[in-house]
């Protein structure tokens, strides 16, 4: 039977404090383990307005009522508020998931900052990021991670090197149709990739008349096609407005007979070391503005 791992972001100062409780309930209710990654240092969120001249961004906002879901003081973080240091002021919301018995790990250290900044960054400014959020998830778990989820997909070759360095032993950095082993500059990389496979709600609600009411059903479709999953996500969202609609998942995934759980519970079902080689780029993904880590053919 398919695996299909649940890989929850975990963005914002809100999604932190309200999502994962939200989230955590649900989970339990459907005796179902997921992979949280938490972003650890500074909300900049509001930040990523700068985005507005990007193509795809502003139609993403309208499809998706980014403030309904963020809130407007979420949305000023970094810009007219300070950004409030997420680690500081809401590590109980992230040890009550890993005292539930979820796998936790690292997104980021600064969400905006990574996901704007660092495929163009070398490999000081990407060591500096890494270790102020390995260090941060230390001070709050007494342990290092071992789960890496880059924020907004992105990622630079430096930040493949720099999980096996860092002690990471599975990411989820990308997108892509399956598990592979990272090539980066002709070395193949210890860390696996199991990439995101399936589309996430902000990147379906508003297209071809999908509508919060209809999404899990195309969701759903588009899942139980036979093969394994990474759905990803976001604290924000399945953890707040559209929790139902997360549920509605849970309980379908579940009756179709599908194995769910963490990262690391799929992991346990591969033969990594028989993983493909991949080597990793940019692309595009319908929906979602911007490039994006993927698989690319090895160089």
């Amino acid at each position: 039977m398919p695996f299909l791992a649940l890989k929850i972001d975990v963005d914002t100062l809100r999604g932190t404090r309200e999502g994962i409780p939200t989230l955590l309930r649900l989970l339990d209710r459907h005796q179902v383990s997921a992979t949280f990654l938490f972003s650890l240092g500074p909300d900049h969120t509001g930040r990523a307005l700068k985005r507005v001249f990007r193509p795809g961004f502003l139609a993403k906002v309208r499809r998706t009522s980014v403030t309904s879901h963020y809130g407007i003081k979420t949305l000023l973080y970094g810009t007219l508020l300070p950004g409030p240091d997420i680690g500081r002021l809401a590590a109980e919301p992230m040890r009550a998931a890993y005292r539930a018995g979820h796998e936790v790990g690292v997104h980021t250290w600064d969400h905006i900052l990574w996901q704007d900044h660092v495929a163009g960054k070398d490999p000081t400014w990407t060591r500096r990021q890494m270790r102020l959020a390995v260090d941060r998830f230390g001070e709050i778990f007494g342990r290092a991670p071992k789960v890496h989820g880059a924020a907004g997909w992105q990622m630079n070759d430096a930040a493949y090197a720099l999980e096996e360095e860092l002690g990471f032993t599975l990411a989820s950095d990308g997108r892509g149709d399956a598990p592979f082993r990272p090539v980066v500059g002709g070395r193949a990389l210890g860390v696996p990739q199991l990439p995101t496979t399936l589309p996430t709600l902000d990147e379906l609600i508003g297209v071809d008349g999908i509508t919060p009411e209809n999404v899990a059903e195309h969701l759903l479709k588009l899942s139980l096609d036979g093969r394994d999953h990474v759905y990803t996500l976001h604290a924000e969202l399945e953890g707040g407005q559209l929790a139902p609609v997360f549920e509605a998942l849970l309980a379908g995934w579940s009756h179709a007979g599908l194995r769910l759980g963490s990262m690391t519970d799929y992991a346990a079902t591969l033969t990594l070391d028989a993983l493909p080689l991949k080597g990793v780029g940019m692309g595009t993904v319908p929906g979602r503005s911007g490039m994006l880590a993927v698989p690319v053919s090895p160089t």
